[in-house]
């Protein structure tokens, strides 16, 4: 059994499915999506630090006088249809998905029983967020995870405790633990993304007993994956995968399994009504995050902040189709592969490796201009056979004047709508 202290949760594996996955997709939703502006941290920004561009806003577009709260009814979620969400995020190539139960804003997408009119049932869409994705997600086959934001901005409970200097854990005890009990309880995830704990130590949050009942003696205690955000100063140091910061890059191979999180909308990972085109990643640059992050070990999450009414706006649901169509063809060298020896070619950061086996794929970002790829890194030896994803038929080559090899591409590409960026060539019989 595991005790409520890091040296033995650390010790806990990972569950392998999280590992093998490499792929999910985040979705941040709540009542921040109705003014949909700046970002999720917009009730903050306009009553926390009394941004006056936030407060100008409002008065621009809500009667004088608007509270946080008036924005609840106004979450309708009148066209979500958590079975095309599954299927979208399906098509994505995702193998799981995780969605905000609840943010720093407090209001939880679910009917929990200590969050009284300030829940998607009692208020704004009346259904069961958490709940109705659960069951689509799950049809499909694909992985469940639960983010839950430990501490609230404005909740009385909090703000008395954050005054004791956190001596009193009144929070702890009367909202937040029944609640995270309360979700593991009903809806089994497979994933508790854990965030907003560090203005607190973890014996605060009371995060090692939690996280020790999770491990010995809930109904997922064999197949729950958790991160390190359990209490300041955990952040990539405890808990299970490491997040360490948004869109964490490291910059060789970490020794711990670790997820980058990346928004398609550059400035915020909540919908904004007055999003640009020019702010939504391209296509390249989620392909080259995807490539560089599994080939460093990392698990890759894709964020999209769905409009208040529950649609996911078109310009998101392309770019995660793209990313689909790209995994179709080169997911063979993403999915449940490994780091191998080289991570990348060092005379260059286009071309990443992985590997499945004794198999190394070399992923290359930009197509070589006399279609001759050369990777210094692999030995080849006479029965080495190389193949181009997506292409039928292998690939010639020859062995480099210095060291490694050249590979002839064929003059083609792979497909006739191809991709900005990426294509993956399976090298067999190489060290």
């Amino acid at each position: 059994r595991y005790r409520p202290d890091w040296a033995s949760l650390d010790a806990r594996p990972l569950p392998a499915w999280y590992d093998r996955a490499k792929v999910g997709v985040f979705v941040h939703w709540g009542v921040f999506s109705v003014p949909a502006w700046g970002s999720e941290w917009f009730w903050w920004h306009w009553q926390g630090q009394h941004d006056a561009a936030c407060e100008r806003f409002v008065r621009r577009r809500f009667p004088p006088g608007t509270s946080y709260a008036e924005f609840a009814p106004l979450f309708t979620a009148y066209d979500f249809q958590p079975r095309q969400w599954a299927q979208l995020f399906q098509r994505a190539g995702a193998r799981y998905v995780v969605l905000t139960t609840k943010h720093h804003e407090g209001f939880t997408n679910w009917g929990s029983p200590v969050s009284w009119n300030w829940n998607s049932v009692d208020t704004g869409p009346h259904r069961d967020l958490v709940g109705e994705l659960g069951e689509a997600l799950r049809e499909s086959n694909l992985r469940y995870g639960l983010y839950y934001s430990l501490m609230e901005w404005f909740n009385p409970l909090y703000l008395a405790d954050k005054q004791n200097d956190f001596k009193t854990q009144s929070f702890v005890l009367k909202k937040m633990m029944p609640e995270l009990y309360d979700l593991v309880l009903k809806y089994k995830p497979d994933l508790i993304w854990s965030d907003g704990d560090w203005e607190a130590p973890d014996c605060y949050w009371n995060s090692t007993s939690f996280l020790a009942w999770l491990y010995n003696d809930s109904p997922v205690k064999d197949t729950v994956v958790v991160n390190d955000r359990w209490g300041r100063g955990c952040s990539c140091h405890h808990g299970g995968f490491y997040n360490c910061a948004d869109k964490y890059r490291p910059g060789s191979l970490p020794e711990h399994k670790w997820e980058m999180c990346s928004s398609l909308d550059s400035h915020s990972w909540g919908y904004r009504s007055n999003m640009s085109l020019a702010e939504v990643m391209d296509e390249m640059s989620m392909i080259e995050e995807l490539v560089q992050t599994v080939s460093l070990g990392g698990n890759y999450l894709l964020n999209v902040g769905p409009t208040k009414e529950g649609v996911i706006v078109p310009i998101f649901q392309e770019r995660l189709l793209a990313l689909g169509r790209w995994l179709d063809t080169n997911g063979e060298a993403i999915y449940e592969t490994q780091p191998w020896r080289v991570q990348m070619e060092n005379t260059t950061d286009t071309v990443w490796y992985t590997s499945k086996g004794p198999v190394v794929f070399a992923i290359f970002l930009l197509w070589p201009r006399d279609s001759v790829l050369c990777l210094s890194s692999p030995i080849p030896s006479p029965g080495t056979q190389v193949t181009l994803l997506g292409f039928a038929g292998t690939l010639q080559w020859q062995q480099h004047p210095g060291k490694g090899m050249l590979i002839t591409l064929p003059y083609m590409l792979p497909s006739p709508l191809p991709p900005q960026s990426g294509w993956a060539v399976k090298l067999e019989g190489v060290e």
